[in-house]
Formats: C-alpha cells, structure tokens, sequence
C-alpha cells in the first residue's frame, strides 16, 4: 500500500486486535448497510482503493461515528490519489485524505496507519522516487496500478523501474510489498532482502520483512528484523512501529533503562555552575556523589575539552564521547559504594543498571538509543558503520524481551 509521505506502507501497520474490536462494535444493524461496509472493506483489503473510496464515503456520511470505516476511507485517498495524473488532483486528494486524519485524531483514533496520514505535507505533495525522468515515471505508473489493485502489473511495473535502476530502493521494496500482499512470503522476505542489500541503513525493508516473518508465523526471525530497523534508524518513530507491535502481540514489555538527570551545568566561557536535583542530598547514597562527578565531566567538555576532541567543529554541541565519559564517571562512584551493601540499597536502580550495562561493554549504544539528543544523534552513523553487532547485541540483550 502507500506511504502518506511518498512510499508504500502495508495495511498491517493498523493493529488488528484493535481494529477487530472497534469493528465488532461498530458494524451496522440494518442487513442492507451492514452488506455496504462489508464489500466496501472487501475492496480495501484487497488493495482496490480507487474502488473502495466512494463505497466507504457513502457509507461514512451516514455512520461518521465508525472510525475504523473513516480511517478506511482516508486512506483509500492516498491509494486513488496516485492513480491520478495531473499532479494538482493528486495533491489535493492527499491534502483532503490529511484533514480526515486530523479529524480523526481528535474523534481519539491513534492508529499507526493515522500517523502515517499525519505526515502528509500540509501542500499534499510527494517525494518524487528518482530523480531520473525515466524511473520516476515508471514508479508512478506502478503506483497507479496498485492504488488500482492490479498487483500483478503494479509488480511488473516496479521490476521494469528497478532494472532501469538498479539501485532504486524503492523499487525493490515494493515488489515485495506486492508479494506480501498477495500472502507470498517466502519471495516477500527475498525482495525485502535485495532492498536492504542496495541500502542497509534505511528501516523500512527490516520492518516489513519482520511482518513478512509474523504473517508465516516466525516469530523469533520477526523479532530480529524488527530490531534491525531500530538499528538502521533509531531516531524516526516508523522503525520502533514494528518491534512495538511485535511486544505487544507477544503480551512482552521492552526494558528501557531511563536515568533521570540530577545535576545541570552551564558556562559562559571559562565560567560554569553546577546544579545539583536537592533529592539526591540527606541521604546515604552514591546519588549526590555520582551526579557531581557527571556535572564535573561534562563542565569540563564544555569549557575546553570538546574542542581539542572536535577541532574541526566550530560550536560546542553535546556529543556521545562526553555523554559517555560522564556516565562512565557515574559508574566508577556507584561501584565503589556497591560494596556498602547499606549504600547500595539507597541507590537509584536506573545507576546500578548503568554498571551492569558497562560491564556489557554497552554504554555507548545506551547513549545513542536513550540518551541522545540533537548533538549526539550526530554520531550515530559513524558508530554504526564501525559498531553495528554492539547496537544489535544491546537490544537483543538488555532492551528485547526473546520470544515465547
């Protein structure tokens, strides 16, 4: 299916359980109008949205209160839309399918699939797929098949643009969205492979692989794809959309470790305060003492140390090195309180797993997934270029709960 933002997503990213319940629900009483939403949600669920589109608009302007038919009919807009071709008309299909979903959101729907409409560019415009005439135009035309539902010649007309580019992403992406549409997995989960070997950096052929692994019923390989996307973008909330949903589907909870910062620094030059949270004083614990040597730390890179490590960067900005030495100086406190069997009791849990995670060798990979902001996310690629089965280990080991 289609990616509001410019690439296809697949319908399953809507929770299944929840849509079951909301249709149950919602389902009309008078046989006549139960018998229009079901073929309307017929030809939705086959892929036919340029069909499905004016079925579910009938059926929505007499039952506005069924959320689950107006999400249905929003995103049968965005499959109609790139079956259009005039560029005008297809932007304002994607501008009219976004203001459904804004006023879906506030009727409370907060479905992956929402979000996903939510990103639609307020102008209703799309990313083109390539920037050669050529490929782009043979992408749109597969586009409009599958808005259609003529999965065969939409498969057809990705292969033709894949072989004109090889290295299309997208291209190859799609051929096996196709396939996992039509139920075929095994050959789904090869074209999703062949996408993540022109770019293993991009989530999105992890996280539908894993859907392809869930719908064959492997559980434990989905799990893996599923992390991988995390690795390959942790910082866009599309690559956590499927390890989430595989937790939940598995009645699982992820570990996240979340250290709430006790001690604030600020300079001004060579001058700098030091703040420390007053919770962490009175008391017999390693907190205050941890929480000072962090400040000290990152004091320190700020004054001086961030430009002899950076010298090449002209401001100062939060980096994983400094983040990484100033919980690394936490750890060293908390450890040599924990043999005070007194003082380690009195000690934040969120600290001690800090030592237990350095001892694992994966404090920087803490960093990067729970710690970062705008400085640190920086260093990601090059970390994971050079570090990538110490992501991977960090959130099969301590953050992903293994399969039942």
């Amino acid at each position: 299916m289609f990616n509001p933002v410019g690439k296809i997503e697949i319908a399953i990213l809507v929770t299944l359980a929840a849509i079951c319940s909301r249709v149950s629900a919602q389902a009309p009483a008078n046989p006549s109008e139960e018998a229009a939403r079901h073929q309307a949600f017929q030809l939705y669920e086959s892929g036919k949205y340029a069909e499905a589109m004016p079925l579910l608009e009938n059926y929505v302007a007499s039952h506005p209160s069924d959320l689950v038919a107006r999400e249905h009919w929003a995103f049968s807009m965005v499959g109609y839309a790139a079956t259009l071709s005039d560029s005008t008309e297809r932007n304002k299909v994607r501008m009219r399918a976004r203001a459904l979903a804004v006023q879906l959101k506030d009727a409370g729907d907060s479905s992956n699939l929402l979000q996903m409409m939510l990103a639609i560019p307020e102008d209703g415009s799309a990313p083109a797929f390539s920037d050669r005439k050529d490929v782009d135009e043979a992408m749109k035309a597969a586009e409009a098949a599958f808005g259609r539902g003529d999965l065969d010649g939409a498969r057809e007309g990705y292969l033709h643009a894949l072989l004109l580019d090889p290295k299309n992403y997208s291209a190859a992406l799609f051929i096996g969205d196709v396939y996992f549409k039509q139920k075929a997995y095994g050959p789904a989960g090869e074209w999703f492979d062949r996408a993540i070997q022109i770019d293993p950096n991009r989530e999105t052929a992890y996280r539908y692989w894993g859907d392809a692994l869930v719908s064959s019923s492997n559980n434990g390989e989905a799990r893996g794809k599923f992390i991988e996307a995390v690795v390959a973008e942790p910082y866009s909330n599309k690559s956590w959309m499927g390890l989430r949903q595989w937790v939940d589907r598995n009645h699982l909870k992820l570990n996240v470790v979340v250290v709430q910062d006790k001690s604030s620094v600020q300079t001004n030059g060579q001058n700098g305060t030091l703040t420390l949270d007053p919770s962490t004083l009175g008391n017999d614990s390693a907190d205050a003492a941890a929480w000072l040597v962090y400040g000290g730390v990152r004091l320190s890179w700020q004054r001086e140390k961030f430009k002899q490590e950076f010298p090449h960067e002209t401001a100062y900005r939060h980096s994983l090195k400094e983040e990484t030495e100033a919980l690394d100086s936490m750890v060293s406190v908390i450890t040599a309180n924990t043999n005070n069997k007194k003082n380690a009791k009195s000690i934040d849990p969120a600290l001690l797993a800090l030592v237990q995670l350095d001892k694992s060798g994966l404090l920087e990979p803490f960093v990067l997934f729970n710690r970062a902001d705008a400085g640190i996310a920086q260093d990601y690629a090059a970390y994971r270029a050079a570090h990538r089965d110490t992501l991977r280990r960090y959130l099969d080991e301590f953050v992903v709960p293994k399969a039942p």
